[in-house]
């Protein structure tokens, strides 16, 4: 008996309808639909590897700990200016579900104004109204008990979720004494609770919905919701640690068109061929990276790269946006127990694990929870906001103008995020043995700043660049005119940030600021002077790993696809991911890029049943 045919013989000898570059988060929901349809035969290229198993992935009060390993790209910025010189690392999944299964599960949208610029940048189809039902139709939600609801502000509105979509959501089972303080000291401070955050505006304090399955409190992400259950169907084809190099394009016709890709699988170069469409999913990092070594992108680039240009587009890689963040430290009550202790101490933390294991409860299931989106005009003044506004530039697009729109009228959006947990979140303040610690993040929602992803020049490796080669993430944080609003909201953010911290009841388990220190007092107790925070946030400003924007959706010059997701001046060829996100939202975008990945697919099916027709 002659043995069975390898996966990549499998992979090799198929007729392929669809080719889907990247198995990440919308990856896999495009993949997963378009199988639906018997006719379709869709094949996967994922270069991390396929593991439902590991506890690092499944477990929730086990996030982060997939960062820098074999599961993450482990990019970096360039060198910042805008952050004294310092480079950043950006944590990307390399693992079937991409960074679905690397984040930590929580699951949000944006305001309703926010997709509704998309639309009014002239993307027909995309704002709120016609989003709405994709966001439903990837979830289903497990609403909290009333009990629950009462004493955590577990609430939603069902009527803006779905009921059987393949993403399980549903509110923590466990919450710290934090959480428990948190409403009621955001609501000394004016801030009220938002019990409907889903129903398009996120403004005002609640308890964060997570993408977790409630019997098993396990993640629930692409991998497992989406291509596992698919798994077994014969039109739907997986081949996990294969690194895409580049889109095959013939030109026919007097046009390119897409028509396969080239990929290294056990270190040899392999081809495939695509009769349909490929669809990159590669995210912000890697579709424009792509893109740029198969001959898509500034022409400039392309040649210092020694890439053969074949669409000179010198939007690809542009108008990078992320979300600005930084974390004060706290130290609290050495009796609050706290995940990052279970690191130093193994009996707890065995203890931890056999509770999860056993009963799937504890601090395992834990996950941050206490959130609130503010406009600045919550803490700033208006004659502040009118003097930042009348310092910026001329909009010279349609883009700037409803940045600058956001900022300058009094609009209600949820401009900065605050999110309070107990652990030390700091990637700069190292804690003391013996201590506990909590953090309060702040996170700019609308950046001016705005930067560029590319591969690079030639010169730098010695030959031809290929995907091994990181490409140069430059965020630009904090530079240029609008550079300068973002750190001057930064700093503003640090200080209502403290005031928090410093309010009751969440204060009683402070026991005092850690990072930055405080400032010195007084003799009768007051500081000296107000704090600034302007070089402190400049010396620890990281990302929020929630980047945009790289292969933009709009009409015609200054962007990649089009509102059906089809590359400018390329046949045959889409991008589905975060990296079509013309302008930032304000909210975590995992259920932003599942709802894309719907809507995509919907579109592709669309598109696909009519030509046949």
């Amino acid at each position: 008996m002659g043995s069975l045919p390898s996966d990549l013989e499998i992979f090799l000898s198929t007729n392929f309808t669809h080719l889907i570059i990247g198995g990440g988060t919308a990856g896999l929901v495009v993949a997963a639909r378009l199988a639906e349809n018997r006719d379709l035969v869709v094949g996967i290229l994922e270069a991390g590897p396929a593991d439902y198993d590991d506890p690092r992935i499944n477990v929730p009060g086990r996030f982060g700990e997939t960062l820098d390993t074999d599961y993450d790209w482990q990019f970096a910025t360039l060198p910042q200016p805008g952050l004294n010189g310092r480079t950043i690392p950006w944590a990307r999944g390399k693992v079937l579900g991409g960074s679905s299964a690397l984040n930590i599960m929580t699951w949000n949208r944006a305001c309703k104004e926010d997709y509704d610029a998309w639309e009014e940048l002239g993307n027909k189809g995309w704002g709120w109204d016609s989003l709405l039902p994709f966001f439903k139709k990837s979830e289903t939600l497990h609403a909290s008990p009333i009990e629950h609801q009462n004493n955590h502000q577990s609430h939603c509105d069902a009527g803006f979720h779905g009921s059987d979509g393949p993403i399980q959501t549903t509110y923590s089972n466990h919450y710290a004494v934090s959480h428990q303080h948190w409403h009621e000291t955001l609501g000394n401070l004016g801030v009220a609770i938002n019990r409907s955050h889903f129903s398009g505006s996120n403004v005002g304090a609640w308890t964060s919905l997570t993408s977790v399955e409630p019997e098993r409190r396990g993640r629930s992400y692409s991998a497992a919701a989406y291509y596992r259950p698919n798994s077994g169907k014969p039109n739907l084809i997986l081949l996990p640690e294969a690194t895409v190099q580049e889109l095959l394009l013939e030109s026919t016709n007097g046009e390119w068109v897409a028509k396969g890709a080239r990929f290294t699988y056990n270190g040899e170069d392999h081809s495939v061929n695509v009769h349909g469409e490929i669809v990159m999913c590669a995210g912000s990092v890697q579709s424009p990276q792509i893109l740029e070594m198969s001959g898509i992108g500034n022409s400039k680039i392309l040649k210092e790269a020694g890439i053969e240009v074949k669409v000179d587009n010198p939007a690809v890689g542009e108008n990078l946006q992320d979300h600005i963040m930084t974390c004060m430290t706290y130290e609290i009550d050495s009796s609050i127990e706290t995940l990052e202790s279970l690191r130093s101490d193994p009996v707890a933390a065995n203890a931890a694990d056999f509770e999860y294991k056993i009963s799937r409860t504890g601090i395992r299931t834990s996950l941050p929870s206490s959130v609130a989106y503010l406009p600045f005009s919550h803490y700033l003044g208006r004659d502040h906001l009118s003097e930042l506004g009348d310092r910026m530039p001329s909009p010279t697009s349609k883009r700037e103008e409803i940045l600058t729109g956001r900022f300058t009228h009094d609009q209600n959006l949820g401009q900065i995020e605050f999110n309070f947990d107990l652990s030390n979140y700091s990637p700069v303040f190292q804690s003391e043995p013996g201590k506990k610690y909590a953090t309060m993040l702040q996170m700019l929602q609308y950046p001016f700043s705005t930067g560029s992803i590319h591969i690079p020049p030639m010169h730098t490796v010695g030959r031809r660049i290929d995907a091994n080669d990181k490409p140069l993430i430059d965020p630009k944080y904090y530079l240029g005119d609008g550079g300068k609003i973002d750190l001057e909201m930064m700093a503003s953010a640090q200080k209502f940030a403290n005031k928090i911290v410093s309010s009751e009841p969440l204060a009683s388990i402070i026991v005092a600021r850690a990072w930055p220190p405080p400032p010195p007092s007084n003799d009768d107790g007051t500081d000296e002077k107000e704090e600034d925070f302007t070089e402190w946030v400049k010396d620890n400003t990281t990302t929020d790993w929630h980047p945009v924007g790289t292969c933009a959706m709009g009409p015609g010059d200054g962007y990649v696809v089009d509102e059906r997701l089809r590359v400018h001046g390329v046949k045959g060829l889409r991008v589905c991911d975060a990296s079509i996100i013309p302008l930032q939202i304000s909210a975590h975008l995992q259920a932003t890029v599942y709802a894309i990945g719907e809507k995509g697919a919907s579109m592709l099916l669309e598109d696909w049943e009519s030509a046949s027709t």
